[in-house]
């Protein structure tokens, strides 16, 4: 019977074993097709989770710009499509929105707690810069100087191509103005209106830093070298013919 079978065609062998093996092939497809079903319903449930949590991020936001909402309620809605499609992207973003919406109220307290719950659950979230920056500002409006200034400072070291940088470095340098140090001040004013030319940042720190030349004059750049003139006596060298 084996000899039989060895001389049959693929197809007529693949046949064969098909009507000795029924039940196992049976069994086989019936699992195939399940687990592709099964792939299937978390693809779709994971698109339709992100479209229910886009709407739902959404409708928040249009309430609180048609100003049918405080910010502490508009907060609270954000936390709730955060807690609803936690892990999405529109969740997180929901997060990041409450943080603000509570800093935007002066609630700074519970604004930070929000941007450190962002950065504890959103740690590689390309919105980790606007967290931190929360962070810092959180524990400045709150008057804890030295902590929001290593804060500033941490945020400015570690992740230096955020684009929340100039903003950062414009906070520190009002940090240090207070603290009577204008010439580490002046050099981040010089930094943000250097990096940041046509933003309000870039304009401000050019201000600022003008008022603290005229306040400290030897904050100014040195004057460049003058250019030597010609000596007038020089022979006069007529071009050949």
């Amino acid at each position: 019977m084996q000899s039989n079978v060895a001389e049959l065609p693929l197809h007529d062998k693949i046949f064969a074993w098909f009507e000795a093996n029924k039940k196992q092939a049976l069994y086989a497809t019936v699992g195939i097709v399940i687990v592709g079903l099964i792939i299937w319903f978390i693809i779709w449930q994971r698109d339709e989770k992100r479209i229910a949590a886009g709407e739902a991020l959404s409708n928040v936001s249009a309430g609180q710009i048609d100003g049918m909402a405080s910010h502490s309620a508009a907060a609270q809605a954000y936390l709730k499509v955060a807690s609803d499609y936690a892990g999405s992207t529109a969740g997180a973003r929901a997060l990041l929105m409450a943080a603000a919406s509570y800093f935007t109220e002066g609630n700074y307290t519970e604004a930070q707690t929000q941007f450190e719950r962002f950065m504890r659950e959103y740690p590689g979230s390309p919105f980790r810069g606007e967290a931190l920056l929360g962070i810092a500002s959180g524990l400045d409006a709150q008057g804890k100087t030295d902590q929001a200034l290593t804060a500033y400072k941490d945020l400015i070291a570690r992740h230096p191509n955020e684009l929340v940088i100039p903003q950062a470095k414009f906070n520190l340098a009002m940090i240090y103005e207070a603290q009577n140090k204008p010439e580490l001040a002046r050099d981040l004013y010089e930094q943000v209106e250097r990096a940041a030319p046509f933003t309000s940042f870039g304009n401000e720190a050019g201000v600022r830093m003008e008022e603290l030349i005229a306040k400290y004059p030897n904050l100014a750049p040195p004057s460049p070298a003058p250019v030597p003139a010609a000596p007038t006596n020089a022979p006069l060298v007529l071009p050949k013919k």
